[in-house]
């Protein structure tokens, strides 16, 4: 037991920075209706890493580290500075088709690497049971230098998730605070694939926020509640995931995924049931 728990210390604490971060930009993100953006800017950061691999650096290597956030910063820039106060296009569709070139051409250059394919399937599953330390404590830096950077910026943040219609500020202003807030948002999308993959990453993002905003109206209340429920379904889904001998990332986005449905049930259960009450 205490050799397991040892050997599972390092992806526990991934677990509660992941769920941590994830549902902060998670709640965001539900607010502003644009949840695949998420999936979008991984793909673009995995796209970024294949070009380093193809000019002959390795996966680990600073240089492709460097390469996936130039990617992921551009696109996620180009994407803060397309919004206007009437979108003749939807963001959404900005997002997939992001997505879709971003897939499409991640697809193509998988032929022309050795192990491309299998790139591929480690960066949408993830391996977060075999996270080391050092990407822990790296992830950790990056958590509280964002976390400072938002903290004094976070209510302009929320006015402007908040107000989908009409903006709380000058279009000039909102796209400085959209351009801060996605540029962040890409550069722990860029660290947080390589840990968990694209599919936990997202869940992760999602699911926790979806399921706070049903029982929670208040910002912060939703925060907490989401980054616990992260949490819980995360290490409960890695802990079957380790006894069970299956794929850590599969196990915890079928377990949040399930979570997240019951748990809507439930709400609207609890929403119809004074209803009938009332009737009789």
């Amino acid at each position: 037991m205490i050799e397991s728990l040892i050997f599972l210390a390092p992806p526990i604490a991934a677990c509660v920075l992941l769920a941590g971060m994830l549902s902060y930009f998670g709640n965001h993100i539900i607010s502003r209706g644009i949840i695949f953006i998420d999936i979008a800017v991984a793909q673009i950061a995995a796209l970024g890493t294949m070009i380093g691999l193809l000019l002959g650096f390795s996966v680990d290597s600073s240089t492709v580290q460097i390469i996936s956030y130039v990617f992921t910063l551009i696109i996620i820039s180009v994407f803060a500075l397309t919004k206007f106060e009437k979108q003749t296009i939807p963001q959404e569709a900005i997002i997939g088709i992001i997505y879709c070139l971003g897939l499409g051409m991640a697809l193509f250059f998988a032929e022309k690497i050795p192990g491309g394919s299998n790139f591929i399937t480690k960066t949408i599953t993830g391996n977060i049971l075999w996270v080391t330390w050092k990407q822990v404590i790296s992830f950790f830096i990056i958590f509280v230098i964002i976390g400072l950077l938002h903290i004094p910026l976070s209510k302009s943040f929320i006015s402007i998730s908040d107000s989908r219609e009409k903006s709380p500020f000058s279009m000039r202003k909102v796209r400085l605070y959209e351009l801060i807030f996605y540029i962040t948002f890409g550069i722990v999308i860029v660290k947080a694939v390589p840990i968990g993959g694209i599919f936990l990453v997202f869940i992760l993002l999602i699911a926790p926020s979806a399921i706070a905003t049903l029982f929670a109206n208040k910002w912060k209340n939703r925060f907490f509640l989401s980054w616990i429920i992260g949490i819980v379904g995360s290490m409960v889904g890695m802990f079957l995931s380790y006894n069970l001998n299956i794929s850590n990332g599969p196990a915890i986005v079928c377990l949040l995924g399930i979570f997240a449905f019951i748990l809507a049930f439930v709400k609207l259960f609890i929403q119809k049931k004074p209803k009938a009450l009332k009737s009789n």
